[in-house]
């Protein structure tokens, strides 16, 4: 026989009447008792719940005093407008270390793409107001200072099986000099380790190392191994999440004096001027985002390993790696640029030794 809905009578529940639980959920309810009537009572009366030792208050006092002093500082005058030019990030390390595999796993976390090499600066977004500019640092002593007077950020690559190397604390104290911008580690070949025991030991011997020579609790990432050609995702998603975060101090010498780092030239000398003197003067275009302040024509400048040159010319051009915008796109197949590497021939703009190529999606070409 069916019973009905209305005749249906469910099973109450019945709370513990002893034991643990209900022990615990007793003395859960009674500290919460407690504290809301001695924050009652400090509401009511503070002056009985301040610090009965003056030591102790004063310790308070001047602590809230250097709090409030090291929140105060100088405005930097910021002489850049627009849009803000790519961040530069610096990968430095010995040889054989895996400058270039960083470069093309952060590449690929980032825009999805597989980069053929890693040659001259590499511009990606990496986020909706921001976007980096990769640059691998070579060893020598005249490229590490020139890597140290643009770099933001400077990632140093270090092979845990030998250490703190030469090119390392060369670099280091290169960039003290130039005003020190902010600088991660980064311990790579970790997978070599068969004892997890003496690869603990090597991680907390070379992070205090680090420490040393920055400052304690400076960031140290461990790249374990690789999978398919490329660092773990996972590793290299906290690296790319920390640098897409990083805030970084503009140095007043840089805000206050222009620079340009080239990502690409284009030799514009008559061919037949060429073809009668290989040695003639030669006409040199060079491209790349102005920091810093403005930068005026005839101005005289210095291009690293060539000398002092005055600037015949100078134009502004069109953004080849513009941030995200809500504009609306004419078509679906028009996608925001995510990165711009003409040197590495990865984009729509590729350097050759003889020529430059551009291409062209086929929908775009009309012809007649």
């Amino acid at each position: 026989m069916a019973v009905n809905d209305a005749d249906q009578s469910n099973k109450s529940h019945r709370t513990r009447q002893s034991g643990a639980k209900k022990d615990k959920k007793k003395l859960k309810k009674k500290k919460k008792q407690d504290d809301s009537e001695d924050d009652q009572k400090q509401q009511q009366n503070p002056k009985a719940f301040a610090f009965s030792s003056s030591n102790k208050a004063k310790k308070l006092q001047s602590r809230a005093v250097e709090k409030e002093q090291r929140r105060l500082h100088v405005p930097i005058i910021d002489r850049s407008y627009g849009e803000p030019a790519p961040f530069v990030v610096v990968v430095q390390g010995p040889p054989q270390v895996g400058k270039s595999l960083l470069i093309k796993s952060l590449i690929k976390h980032y825009t999805k793409q597989n980069l053929p090499e890693v040659r001259g600066p590499i511009t990606i977004v990496s986020g909706k107001q921001r976007r980096l500019q990769f640059v691998e640092c070579p060893n020598d002593v005249n490229g590490m200072i020139d890597a140290a007077k643009f770099a933001d950020l400077a990632l140093l690559l270090v092979d845990r099986g030998y250490g703190f190397e030469m090119e390392t604390f060369e670099f280091l104290n290169i960039l003290q000099v130039h005003g020190f911008p902010k600088v991660m580690g980064v311990l790579t070949h970790l997978d070599q380790f068969k004892d997890a025991k003496k690869l603990r030991k090597t991680k907390q011997r070379l992070k205090h190392r680090f420490w040393t020579e920055i400052y304690d609790g400076a960031k140290l990432f461990y790249l374990s191994g690789l999978i398919n050609g490329k660092y773990v995702k996972r590793e290299v998603h906290n690296l790319a999440r920390f640098i897409s975060v990083m805030k970084f101090q503009p140095l007043s010498w840089r805000t206050s004096h222009p620079y340009v780092l080239v990502d690409r030239f284009e030799d514009i000398t008559p061919s037949e001027k060429v073809h009668e003197n290989k040695k003639c003067d030669r006409k040199v275009t060079l491209y790349g985002y102005l920091r810093g302040c403005n930068l005026k024509k005839g101005h005289k400048v210095h291009i690293a390993g060539v000398g002092d040159y005055s600037l015949p010319g100078i134009s502004a051009l069109p953004d080849p790696c513009p941030l995200p915008s809500a504009a609306k796109k004419k078509g679906l197949r028009d996608k925001e640029k995510l990165f711009y590497a003409p040197m590495s021939g990865l984009g729509d703009l590729m350097y050759d030794k003889d020529a430059v190529y551009i291409n062209i999606n086929d929908h775009l070409v009309q012809f007649s």
